[in-house]
C-alpha cells in the first residue's frame, strides 16, 4: 500500500514538472495587462489592447494641444503647436510587448515575471517622432521673414574720387540647422509642457569692408565706343545698359554676369525697341542696342586682365569694334557675357554716356602689376566673303511703295591676339577665334493694294530680283506712272541669265 502512494505521488510531481514547462496557448491581444506596467508614467494594468492603446493615443493628442514659442532674429516670436510640427507616436509596439508581459511563456516564466512585477515596475519608454518638412515650412514662412540681411559696404564714384559707405551686419535664420535642432529636442528633451524655444540665428557679415573697399582706386582696363550713327530708341537702349551695370562691385573670385545686370528687357526696365540681329537679319527688338554695352564692358575686361568665363561674338560682324573684340548676348538662347574677378581686391565697374554719344566704361580696382607692363590687343582678320547678289522679300502687310533696305554683310573668320610687352619682352597670347557669316544686301517691300496697275508694277519689279529696279518702280508709283512690267518672256531671260551666273560661280 505504501509502494502505491509512493508511486502516485512521484507521478503527480512529474506531471506538474511536466505542466508547467508548456506554452500557454491562446493570443496576448485579448488578454489585460498585468499590473505593474507603464507606457512612460501612464500605468497599463488591468487594461486590454486597445484600452492601453487609446489610453496613450488621448496622452499625445493632449501634448499636440501645447504652446512651442520660437524666438528667431531680434528675439521675435512665433508660436505655434507640437500638431502643426506633424508630432505623434513613434513606437505604438510597445503596447503588444506590454500585452505579452506575463501573459504569455511557460507557467515558471510567468510566475517569475508577475513575482517580478510587485517588487519592480516595468517601464516602457514613450518615443517621439516629428516631421521635418512640416518643421521647415514653418521655418521658413513664419520665422525666416524677421531676417535682417546684411547691407554690402558700398562705392560710390563722383567727380573722380570713390566714397566708401561701410557695411552693416544682419541676423538671419539658419533654416537647416534649426530644424535639425528643434527635431531633436521635440523628440528627445521636450517634457510636455508650454514651453519657448531658441532656433538658431547666425550673423550676417556684409561683404566690401572698408579696409577692402578702400583698395578701389586703380584703373585696371577702360574702353569707349562711339553710338553716334544710333536713331533714338538704340541710344537710349545703350544709355540704359550702361545705367544698370554702373556702379557694380564684384569681390574676388565671385564670377559677373551681364544678363544678370540689364535683365529684363521690357519698357519697366528702361527699355526701347531697338534695331539688333535676328536670324541673320537686322529686326526690331526690345532692348536692341544693349550688345554694344557687353562689348564696351569686354573689352575693359580685357585691358583689366581678368579672366572670361564667357563670351560669344555676333553672327554677323558689328561696326563698333573690330573683329574679335565683341560680345553678344541673347536672352531667348541663354547666351551670356560673363568674367571673374581674378584680382586680390574688389573691382568697380563705371560706366557713363556722353552728349555726343559716346560710352566710356572703366573697371576700377588694386593694381598690382608691374608699371612697365604693356597691354593691346589685335584683330587679325583670316578670311572675308563678300556676299553676292539681293534678296528682295515681299511683304502684303505693308503698302505698296514702302520699302526696308538692309546693307550687305561681309563674313570675316578673325584672330584676336593679346600682346603683352614686359621688362623690354614681347609676347603674344591668342585670346579667341571669331567667325562672321556673310549676308546679302536685302529688301522688304510693302505690295497691299487696290490698284491693280500698281500691283502688277511693283510686282514685276520685284521679279526682277533689282532693289535698283524696285526703287525705281516705287517713284514711278507715287507719280502716277505704272508699268506693266517685263513680258513673261523678258521674265525668263532674266531668270536663265541669273541661272548662268550661278553656275559660272559655283
Amino acid at each position: 500500500m505504501k509502494r502505491h502512494f509512493l508511486y502516485f505521488i512521484i507521478s503527480l510531481f512529474a506531471s506538474v514538472l511536466f505542466l508547467m514547462t508548456l506554452p500557454v496557448s491562446g493570443s496576448a491581444d485579448n488578454s489585460r495587462i498585468i499590473d505593474g506596467v507603464y507606457a512612460g508614467n501612464i500605468p497599463l494594468g488591468g487594461m486590454t489592447s486597445d484600452e492601453a492603446e487609446a489610453t496613450v493615443n488621448k496622452v499625445i493628442s493632449e501634448l499636440s494641444g501645447r504652446t512651442i514659442t520660437l524666438i528667431t532674429v531680434n528675439d521675435e516670436e512665433v508660436t505655434v503647436s507640437p500638431s502643426e510640427m506633424g508630432f505623434c507616436w513613434s513606437n505604438p509596439e510597445i503596447i503588444k510587448e506590454a500585452v505579452a508581459l506575463g501573459n504569455s511563456g511557460n507557467v515558471v516564466s510567468r510566475y517569475k515575471e508577475k513575482k517580478r512585477l510587485q517588487y519592480m515596475n516595468q517601464i516602457y519608454p514613450i518615443e517621439y517622432g516629428v516631421n521635418n518638412d512640416k518643421i521647415k515650412a514653418i521655418l521658413e514662412e513664419k520665422c525666416a521673414t524677421f531676417d535682417n540681411e546684411a547691407q554690402n559696404g558700398e562705392l560710390v564714384f563722383e567727380d573722380g574720387q570713390f566714397i566708401i559707405n561701410q557695411g552693416v551686419n544682419g541676423a538671419v535664420l539658419d533654416v537647416e540647422a534649426s530644424v535639425e535642432k528643434l527635431a531633436d529636442y521635440m523628440t528627445k528633451e521636450w517634457t510636455g509642457e508650454n514651453t519657448s524655444f531658441q532656433l538658431v540665428v547666425n550673423v550676417d557679415d556684409p561683404e566690401g569692408t572698408y579696409e577692402e573697399l578702400s583698395l578701389v582706386k586703380d584703373v585696371l582696363g577702360t574702353f569707349h565706343t562711339d553710338f553716334k550713327s544710333s536713331g533714338a530708341n538704340r541710344s537710349a537702349n545703350v544709355r540704359n545698359g550702361a545705367r544698370l551695370i554702373n556702379g557694380s562691385i564684384i569681390y574676388p573670385g565671385e564670377e559677373y554676369s551681364f544678363y544678370d545686370h540689364i535683365k529684363p528687357f521690357t519698357k519697366a526696365n528702361g527699355y526701347e525697341i531697338g534695331a539688333a540681329y535676328s536670324g541673320g537679319k537686322v529686326v526690331d527688338s526690345i532692348g536692341g542696342g544693349i550688345c554694344q554695352v557687353s562689348s564696351t564692358l569686354y573689352n575693359s575686361v580685357l585691358y583689366a586682365e581678368l579672366e572670361v568665363t564667357e563670351r560669344k561674338n555676333h553672327a554677323m560682324i558689328v561696326g563698333y569694334v573690330s573683329p574679335g573684340r565683341d560680345a553678344t548676348i541673347a536672352e531667348a538662347s541663354g547666351i551670356d557675357f560673363k568674367f571673374v574677378n581674378n584680382t586680390d581686391a574688389p573691382i568697380y565697374i563705371e560706366a557713363h554716356t556722353t552728349e555726343d554719344k559716346q560710352l566710356y566704361i572703366t573697371i576700377y580696382g588694386h593694381e598690382t602689376r608691374s608699371k612697365d607692363r604693356v597691354v593691346e590687343y589685335e584683330s587679325e582678320v583670316l578670311s572675308k566673303t563678300v556676299p553676292e547678289g539681293e534678296d528682295i522679300f515681299p511683304d502684303s502687310s505693308k503698302p505698296v511703295g514702302s520699302i526696308e533696305v538692309q546693307s550687305a554683310h561681309i563674313g570675316y573668320t578673325a584672330n584676336l591676339w593679346k600682346v603683352v610687352t614686359e621688362n623690354g619682352e614681347t609676347t603674344r597670347e591668342l585670346v579667341n577665334y571669331s567667325v562672321y557669316k556673310p549676308a546679302k544686301k536685302y529688301a522688304i517691300v510693302g505690295t497691299a493694294t487696290d490698284n491693280a496697275a500698281a500691283r502688277s508694277t511693283i510686282e514685276a519689279a520685284i521679279a526682277s530680283g533689282s532693289i535698283a529696279n524696285v526703287k525705281n518702280a516705287i517713284a514711278n508709283i507715287k507719280n502716277g506712272n505704272y508699268s506693266t512690267g517685263p513680258s513673261q518672256e523678258e521674265l525668263l531671260a532674266m531668270y536663265e541669265e541669273a541661272l548662268k551666273r550661278m553656275e559660272g560661280e559655283g
